[in-house]
């Protein structure tokens, strides 16, 4: 039988296998980016309330999208037509950007929803995250709608693999905005699959599945050994190269 580890700052995280049904594997107190690099690169994210332990998970299964397999809706198709026209212009009013507002966007996905009673991006979530994105693994897509921050998602990329954390929006379609150009960024450099984490029915009408543990931790073993995207900071076009912002845009 499976028991839920204990672990200190000095123990490694057991093994996905070790996890209980649910895919809890492990608690401790220890949150720093070492940490968060040892679990991401093994599979094993966090998910808990502030003032709990940190607790690790890996369930199985796993909800993955498949770049390749990215569903977006007859109306989002529509808007990704109208914007692509005018996405060469430095002034459009619609802009998809890349790691330009990254605290911004975790601040938006931890803000209360009518869904959730509370959030788990507590501000130690936020803080390491931030240090995370600062040496250059976690990013975030925008969506800017008059000069306004209205939508967008984090992530961590490892080699080749991205990891899904959270989205938001305050605009119609806003997030699914930012992931169709995460999805065309990462199938323009070679990225097959985003974690999902969880299983949901918007993240499956979207094209994501649920796949077993043993297959997802195969496939990022394999990305992991690959080289990374060329993550930058800019305007993300649909064919996934990047474009400078406006000069005096935020």
């Amino acid at each position: 039988m499976h028991r839920l580890a204990w672990i200190d700052a000095t123990t490694p995280l057991p093994h996905p296998d070790m996890a209980l049904p649910d895919g809890l594997l492990a608690a401790g107190n220890d949150l720093s980016l070492e940490r968060l690099a040892e679990a991401y690169s093994k599979g094993i994210f966090p998910w808990f309330n502030e003032g709990d332990p940190v607790l690790w998970w890996s369930p199985d299964p796993r909800m993955v999208l498949r770049c390749a397999d990215f569903r977006p809706s007859h109306s989002l198709r529509k808007k990704l037509r109208q914007l692509a026209r005018t996405e060469s212009d430095p002034g459009a009013p619609v802009q998809i950007r890349m790691n330009t507002a990254f605290s911004e966007v975790m601040r938006a996905c931890a803000a209360p929803r009518a869904s959730q009673a509370a959030t788990w991006i507590s501000p130690a979530i936020q803080t390491v995250y931030l240090e995370w994105h600062e040496a250059g693994q976690a990013h975030s897509i925008e969506t800017w709608i008059d000069g306004r921050l209205m939508g967008g998602l984090y992530g961590v990329g490892l080699g080749r693999f991205f990891f899904g954390e959270s989205m938001f929006s305050r605009a119609s379609d806003a997030s699914k905005l930012a992931l169709a150009h995460l999805v065309g960024f990462l199938l323009a450099h070679g990225v097959q699959h985003i974690d999902c984490q969880q299983q949901t029915r918007h993240l499956h009408s979207l094209g994501a599945r649920a796949v077993d543990r043993r297959d997802f931790l195969l496939w990022l073993r394999q990305a992991r050994s690959l080289a990374a995207p060329p993550w930058g900071r800019g305007r993300l076009l649909q064919s996934g190269a990047l474009a400078p912002c406006p000069a005096n845009g935020p």
